[in-house]
Parts: C-alpha cells; structure tokens; sequence
C-alpha cells in the first residue's frame, strides 16, 4: 500500500511533470476512458447473454 510520504511525493512528481493547469484535463481523460472501457465490458457481457440465431431455412 501506499503510505503518506510516497502518495506526497508521487503528487509532487505530477505537479512537476504536468503542471498545475494539466491535472485536471489528465484526470478527466483518464475518468472518460475508464468509462468507455466499463461500458465495452457490459456491452460484451451483454453479447454473451444473446444466443446466437442460426439460418435453418434452406436456400431455394
């Protein structure tokens, strides 16, 4: 886990690298694509759930 010192240091690395004005655009991205990804996870949850239809008609 981590502790108080690393979580402060590892806050102070972002700052450093990214810059006061970046954080939140990085944090938003990173919320919006851990939303799509949950949304492809039930999508193909949802597809497995579907039995697959076959054609049993014959073509004439």
């Amino acid at each position: 886990m981590i502790g108080g010192n690393q979580f402060l240091i590892i806050v102070i690395v972002a700052l450093v690298l990214f810059g006061g004005s970046q954080i939140p655009k990085l944090a938003r991205s990173i919320g919006q694509a851990q939303k799509e990804f949950k949304q492809g996870l039930a999508e193909d949850v949802d597809d497995e759930d579907e039995p697959e239809v076959e054609s049993t008609q014959k073509k004439k």
